[in-house]
């Protein structure tokens, strides 16, 4: 039952990982962009934005890929969780811990579980399992 709970946490967090990114880079999912994102994020002093955006994008593609397919997840972890750190620190901190003010606590959780399940192991049904 271990391994089919491992699975579960990689599935849901990874695909939705990978959706995060393809918005940042493709638009794909109602998302803006490189373009549109970047824009966003030099708003808010991440500069330069498109390039910012396509790193952003990236590391949640890719970590959510490798995440969800139970592969290089340490990689996959520090991807996604130096997204979620980036999230923390230039959007949510200042509103506080709680998501109903826009706080950290969402980006939080995810930070937290992607680093349980890279110092627990992506579990028998991974590739890693596999190698």
């Amino acid at each position: 039952m271990l391994d089919l709970g491992l699975l579960l946490i990689r599935l849901v967090i990874g695909i939705l990982f990978i959706g995060h990114g393809a918005q940042k880079l493709f638009g794909m999912f109602g998302g803006y962009g490189p373009k549109g994102t970047g824009g966003w994020m030099e708003s808010i002093g991440i500069k330069p934005g498109v390039l910012m955006a396509v790193l952003a994008g990236l590391m949640e593609f890719v970590g959510g890929l490798l995440f969800t397919l139970g592969l290089l997840t340490p990689l996959a972890a520090v991807l996604i969780g130096l997204a979620m750190i980036g999230a923390i620190v230039k959007v949510h901190f200042k509103n506080g811990l709680w998501s109903t003010a826009n706080g950290y606590e969402y980006p939080l959780v995810l930070l937290v579980v992607v680093i349980g399940i890279a110092l627990t192991g992506a579990g028998a049904y991974s590739l890693a399992a596999l190698f």
